[in-house]
């Protein structure tokens, strides 16, 4: 969900300041900026300094304008102002990405409807997929549903010309984890556009081959929590996202660094990142997390998350 860069951001702070020194030094450059880093600013400021057509993959997990509590940017601007904020960070994603690049963005329901026209037909990005990704442990509400589920707008550069590595993201079918059929696919199927989380909820309903993803948010009881954002992606979402959308060795981009785990999950698969983050103490922690994190290391969370729940076995003739 959210994640700090800003409009109004800090207004004190220098964008020709150092970045935050890195654990991952940098090797080449994208513009003035070197990959395998983090800069602490405000994006806006950096994405200049990003060559056009240098990023194969952006995501972007933006503030959602819905009064969070940030520690430095203010998340309750008006709603002209927002979009029109959005749009400018937007023109620079759009100019950053290769010719055959994508994006995926991470919006709430306040202004997805707003993002999926701006992106789309102002911006001219190419709508893959709307996804849903359905979470447990949500904002408890007393007057309306609760809210369980975040957008995760799918977009390309070019609708002909994009990667796609289905083989790495598959899932096992019905076919193969309820009905036990000789005849299934044995590499799987690929996930639907729903991600979900907690199968027990709705038992029968979100078999694995279907449009849901199941990806837990990551709560504060979980290993996997860092403990200083709020708003912290899971591992396995992005890694779903990554490998599907990059090839090891491509450049990953992340505008609003937040929790830190964009670039994390880019630095274990294999991939070059770069990042912003307004907040200076959000980009300290994201370097200390960055630091920890190795090539090759699992992501944290069930690669397979119905594998941790209780099995149901083969059923027996008769029943």
């Amino acid at each position: 969900m959210p994640m700090e860069t800003s409009p109004r951001a800090d207004r004190d702070q220098d964008p020709e300041a150092p970045p935050v020194p890195s654990s991952f030094p940098g090797r080449d450059q994208a513009g003035t900026l070197e990959f395998d880093r983090l800069y602490a600013g405000d994006c806006l400021q950096l994405f200049p300094r990003v060559a056009s057509g240098s990023i194969d993959l952006v995501f972007a997990d933006p503030p959602f304008n819905i009064g969070y509590d940030y520690d430095i940017y203010d998340d309750r601007l008006e709603a002209e102002a927002y979009l029109d904020w959005t749009r400018s960070w937007g023109r620079e994603v759009v100019r950053a990405l290769k010719p055959d690049g994508t994006f995926w963005l991470a919006i709430g329901d306040e202004y997805a409807a707003e993002m999926k026209v701006l992106f789309h037909r102002e911006l001219g990005l190419s709508l893959r997929n709307w996804v849903i990704w359905y979470y447990t442990f949500g904002v408890h509400c007393t007057r309306k549903f609760s809210r369980s589920h975040a957008h995760l707008f799918y977009f390309v550069k070019d609708p002909k010309r994009f990667t796609f590595n289905d083989q790495s993201i598959r899932v096992p079918s019905a076919r193969q984890l309820v009905y036990f059929d000789s005849r299934a696919n044995p590499e799987g199927r690929l996930p639907d556009d729903t991600w979900i989380l907690r199968p027990q909820d709705v038992d029968g309903g979100f078999a694995p081959e279907s449009d849901t993803w199941y990806v837990p948010r990551v709560c504060g009881t979980f290993k996997e929590r860092a403990g200083w954002h709020g708003c912290q992606m899971p591992e396995q979402l992005l890694g779903r996202i990554i490998r599907g959308c990059s090839n090891p060795g491509a450049t990953v981009l992340d505008p609003f660094g937040g929790s830190g785990t964009t670039l994390t999950v880019a630095k274990k698969l294999g991939r070059r990142f770069l990042g912003f983050e307004l907040s200076p103490d959000y980009a300290s922690a994201i370097e200390a997390r960055l630091a920890s994190a190795k090539l090759g290391q699992s992501l944290e969370g069930g690669a397979e998350p119905l594998a941790g729940g209780k099995g149901r076995g083969p059923r027996t003739k008769g029943r």
